[in-house]
């Protein structure tokens, strides 16, 4: 069952942060970001229980070949699903889950 999909401001504000980083340095490799991200997202609205629960309600995974997680939140009542943070490995891990 696919859920709706929400992104928080902040983790688009990541994801565009990091697709400009992979443009300035490949075309080719932001393009790759570009789809591992979405291939990922899809992955998690078709199934969001696959993953881990890491952090109260939170869940993540890891993109691959890319050191990026996606973290989010899923609120069965309504079916949805909140993209939380567009998360690179190399960031303090405590603030994964803390909002500015």
């Amino acid at each position: 069952m696919n859920y709706r999909l929400i992104y928080d401001p902040i983790a688009t504000l990541e994801y565009k942060a990091a697709a400009n980083w992979y443009a300035e340095r490949s075309e080719a490799a932001a393009s790759k970001f570009a789809r591992e991200v979405t291939r990922t997202i899809s992955i998690i609205c078709s199934d969001p229980f696959r993953y881990r629960n890491t952090y109260r309600n939170y869940r993540e995974t890891s993109l691959r070949k890319f050191p990026y997680s996606i973290i989010y939140f899923v609120d069965e009542a309504g079916k949805i699903l909140i993209i939380q943070s567009v998360f690179h490995h190399k960031r303090n891990p405590r603030k994964k889950y803390k909002k500015k």
